[in-house]
């Protein structure tokens, strides 16, 4: 049976309606070029803290390529932090253990969103941010419900609330490209881990 969608926009939109002041927010990021249209698009309503977590890059020079270019999105937008932890694939590895043949947004797909988001939460918690969230939901290559789902599984187990996004809508992912080429980031080809490269033909 077919479950109907939910449109997180919308109630992203109805989550930030309510502000009356800026609230704070650490917003995990993929990477630089996804972060783009997402921070602009929040930085009027948040404080924002990019939170580059992702264990699952690789190989490091990869994931170190990615956070330089994640720099420069943060140094064009002046008013935005950024967070980084160490980089440890152990720790991904162990996460997907058993799924490593996973099709591309499969499950293996959905235990990387969890890491990565609970690690989100937990941090966010830990350093008294009001909310958390996500960049990942700009991709057209991934599923912003179960994105979103996971998420607010998350918020209730860490109490930290999750601010909903599906920033594909108003031509977030066109935006981003646009932004990208503006501040001249590079624009990987695989989503990030070992199992997603694409074999050469």
């Amino acid at each position: 049976m077919q479950f109907q969608k939910i449109n997180y926009d919308k109630l992203m939109q109805e989550q930030i309606n309510k502000f009356d002041t800026k609230k704070t927010l650490l917003l995990h990021s993929c990477c630089g070029p996804c972060s783009t249209a997402c921070i602009e698009r929040l930085k009027q309503f948040f404080d924002v803290t990019i939170f580059y977590y992702n264990p699952n890059i690789y190989p490091k020079e990869e994931f170190e390529k990615r956070l330089y270019n994640q720099q420069k999105v943060i140094n064009y937008f002046s008013d935005v932090k950024i967070v980084s932890p160490t980089y440890e694939e152990e720790i991904y590895l162990k996460t997907v253990k058993g799924l490593e043949g996973e099709k591309e947004g499969g499950k293996r797909c959905e235990e990387c969103f969890k890491l990565r988001l609970r690690e989100t939460a937990l941090y966010a918690k830990l350093h008294g941010y009001e909310y958390f969230g996500t960049t990942l939901t700009v991709s057209s290559h991934k599923n912003e419900q179960i994105i979103n789902k996971i998420g607010k599984e998350i918020s209730e187990e860490t109490k930290v609330e999750f601010l909903f996004s599906d920033f594909k809508k108003h031509d977030g992912y066109k935006r981003s490209i646009d932004l990208s080429k503006q501040i001249d980031l590079y624009r990987q080809n695989y989503c990030g881990c070992r199992f997603s490269i694409k074999k050469e033909v």
